[in-house]
């Protein structure tokens, strides 16, 4: 089994068949991950049509240029899907994408290899950077930030109400040595908890909230989700799924500002005539996975996907 057969993507026909108004236009997967939906995207579309992937993680841009070797319709970006404007311009593609694809999170294969450090149940680096050769590791960043920093990520990114006194408990044990292991940053969370969640393990916030700091991932989608409106083209749309409630909230509330357009500043007063009205129409309400797709793959659970139209 190869890793992206080991990883199945999830609510796969439901993004397909809101993202693909056009057979033959250019399309976007911001996050190609081991390529699950960006195989099953270029079966769906002919032999003139474009798609571009871009990735952070050196492994997946590894998988995606395997692929280009087969499947000459495939262009690759190796970055942050924030600059998705940039590379479109290079491409000379702004205003003329006809679907955006962003699948949030990480992927089964990061989750399962102990080496990068983002899952607790493996022991391994504390690493947790989607691209280990740019930027600070999750190590890194703990031997030096503050008890205060610390706090604040974890109750932040992570809705940790124990923030503070997991915070305080690294803080500690890291004066008496350096905290370099996944399992070394378990132990101190699970020790610093008062209380358990039934049915979760007590660093599961810290964690998710760490790697969302190391890989700045929720000013990555602000930035993506202004950079997609601006690409697409008139009746394109953009598919957002995430994964947990603070990616949510975001995607949600763009996409209503975006549908809504500019409000006026006090009662009975027009918005300024400079300003733009809607840019997106939203696509049915948010889709969840079903109980089959939930059975076959548990983490596709807490799953969340979101469609919206570019308008004219």
């Amino acid at each position: 089994m190869t890793e992206h057969d080991a990883h199945a993507p999830v609510l796969l026909d439901e993004a397909l068949e809101a993202l693909v108004t056009d057979d033959n236009g250019h399309y976007i997967d911001g996050t190609f991950g081991r390529g699950g939906h960006s195989r099953a995207l270029l079966e769906r579309l002919s032999p003139s049509a474009r798609l571009l992937v871009i990735d952070k993680d050196p492994r997946a841009v590894a998988e995606a240029k395997r692929l280009a070797l087969r499947e000459p319709r495939l262009l690759i970006r190796r970055g942050s899907f924030a600059g998705m404007r940039q590379y479109c311009s290079e491409l000379g593609w702004v205003g003329d994408v006809r679907g955006v694809l962003l699948d949030l999170g990480v992927s089964s294969p990061q989750l399962d290899d102990a080496t990068r450090g983002f899952s607790f149940l493996r022991s391994g680096p504390l690493d947790m950077r989607m691209d280990p050769e740019q930027g600070e590791s999750a190590a890194q960043w703990l031997g030096r930030a503050d008890e205060q920093e610390i706090a604040d990520v974890l109750f932040r990114y992570g809705e940790e109400r124990h923030a503070r006194r997991i915070a305080r408990a690294i803080v500690r044990r890291r004066s008496e040595r350096p905290i370099l292991e996944t399992g070394d940053l378990a132990e101190i969370v699970a020790s610093a908890v008062p209380r358990r969640e039934p049915g979760k393990h007590p660093a599961t916030r810290s964690f998710q909230a760490i790697r969302i700091h190391v890989n700045r991932e929720l000013e990555d989608l602000e930035r993506g989700l202004r950079a997609a409106v601006e690409v697409l083209a008139s009746g394109g749309r953009l598919v957002v799924i995430s994964f947990h409630s603070l990616e949510d909230r975001i995607v949600k509330r763009f996409l209503r500002e975006q549908a809504r357009g500019p409000q006026a500043p006090r009662r009975g007063l027009p918005p300024p005539q400079d300003q733009p009205g809607p840019r997106l129409r939203l696509v049915g309400k948010a889709v969840r996975p079903g109980e089959d797709e939930v059975r076959r793959n548990p983490r596709a659970r807490s799953a969340v996907m979101r469609v919206a139209e570019r308008l004219a």
